[in-house]
């Protein structure tokens, strides 16, 4: 009931959808895994595929094809006007829709037992700290908490609530503030200087990870609160070293269940060069369109999609393990950014067109390339986010993303005033809102 409260505040007509999808695979569930007619389990796989599939792409996608097939119509010399909906985009549709699809997909395959409770599935579906934003939870991890007895852990709740302030550091204080600079260039490309939009893509590296890295803290930090454990989504993705290795540590939840349920199905890595590229572009291209119903968006998709292609044909890829040197490391993650944020310029505009004035700016073919506005605000983001980084230099070093909780109580209190003065006196309240939302 908590959960349903928290998402119909939003909006209340769309809780529909989640006892829909609720409803939906519940039952699903139930007769894959009791049928013993393979068509039968098949029909109902299907249903609960199409199902989820069908809503979100109503929602999502309708008015992106619906253009889209108009203005392939009126290139072949047909007059179709697109048929447009005016409907709002339920928040967090993306998220709850793959999370319920996974598990009738999980019972399907054998992996996981239904679960007789109602209310325990329901829950499950609308889990409210990583209801609207993930991460993407799988059942086998989350319900078997659902269903099992709760204790208060006093560590456990303090972990919570440290996620929970970090958390809100990084958006309120880093992301929000960056995002000024962002939206100051991106919004006036035609006056902005190369450096000026190097700069501001640098932001929106810093804003998109805190942004969304923040709200999955919050998530984590609540449920830990409440005696839940859900999924690490981000693991300091900016020390990856080759793309393999960012999409292991970026939207975890997400980049595990295009692996699980769509690249390993297409055939994954066991196949010749040529198919696993093309099972590569597919994923990758498709994982751009689940972030928004724009065609930048699948282009960089297929950006991602071309870079693991790349760095899997020069045999670049690494491993967790892989032991180098730290100068060779540093030059690899450092390149590596370098190609994300190239990546992250097809994220942040607004169409195709914005992108070729972006290019037209970064490399200086419409004006000059160097001003000293754009110092200023590389000392802003600097300071914005120098904590963070100093941080997760500490995190990196100790694989261990809660290791400030293991420092000495003078350096946790000094850490701790210095994110509550950065808060109350530096704070950005009146910021967007989560940029995930959106999706």
């Amino acid at each position: 009931m908590a959960s349903y409260f928290f998402y119909g505040f939003w909006d209340w007509r769309f809780l529909g959808l989640i006892v829909f999808s609720t409803l939906l695979d519940f039952t699903c569930g139930r007769v894959v895994h009791g049928s013993k007619s393979d068509s039968e389990r098949k029909l109902c796989l299907w249903l609960s595929i199409a199902g989820n599939l069908g809503v979100l792409g109503f929602f999502k996608y309708f008015n992106f094809f619906a253009e889209n097939l108009s203005t392939l119509l009126a290139a072949a010399g047909f007059e179709a006007p697109p048929f447009v909906l005016t409907v709002l985009l339920p928040v967090g549709i993306s998220f709850y829709t793959f999370q319920t699809m996974s598990y009738t997909i999980d019972i399907y395959q054998g992996r996981l037992q239904p679960t007789r409770g109602f209310l325990d599935f329901a829950l499950f579906v609308s889990f409210f700290p990583q209801l609207v934003a993930g991460p993407i939870e799988r059942a086998r991890s989350l319900l078997p908490q659902i269903c099992s007895a709760r204790y208060f852990d006093r560590k456990q709740f303090y972990e919570g609530c440290w996620l929970i302030y970090w958390g809100l550091y990084k958006k309120v204080f880093v992301a929000d503030n960056v995002a000024r600079i962002v939206d100051k260039v991106y919004g006036s490309l035609d006056t902005s200087s190369g450096l000026h939009v190097l700069v501001a893509t640098y932001a929106f590296a810093v804003q998109i990870y805190c942004d969304f890295s923040g709200y999955s803290d919050i998530a984590r930090g609540a449920a830990k609160t409440m005696g839940f454990e859900i999924s690490l989504n981000f693991d300091i993705p900016y020390a990856a070293r080759t793309p393999q290795e960012f999409w292991r540590r970026w939207h975890i939840s997400l980049s595990q269940w295009l692996r699980d349920y769509l690249y390993i199905p297409l055939g994954g890595s066991q196949q010749r060069s040529g198919r696993v590229f093309l099972n590569l572009m597919v994923v990758m291209a498709l994982g751009g369109l689940w972030h928004g119903a724009q065609w930048h968006f699948v282009f960089w998709g297929i950006y991602h999609g071309l870079l693991l292609a790349g760095y899997r044909l020069a045999g670049a890829e690494s491993s967790p393990q892989a032991r180098r040197s730290i100068m060779r490391n540093g030059f690899a993650a450092l390149l590596m950014f370098h190609f994300t944020c190239l990546g992250w310029m097809l994220f942040r505009v607004e169409s195709m067109g914005q992108m070729s004035t972006v290019g037209a700016r970064f490399f200086g073919w419409n004006g000059g390339w160097f001003t000293a506005l754009a110092l200023g605000d590389l000392y802003l983001l600097l300071f914005y986010s120098a904590l963070v980084i100093v941080l997760q230099v500490f995190q990196y070093r100790s694989n261990n993303p809660l290791v400030s909780l293991g420092w000495k109580l003078p350096i946790r209190v000094a850490l701790y005033v210095a994110m509550y003065l950065s808060l109350t006196l530096g704070g950005a309240y009146d910021g967007p809102q989560f940029i995930y939302f959106q999706f």
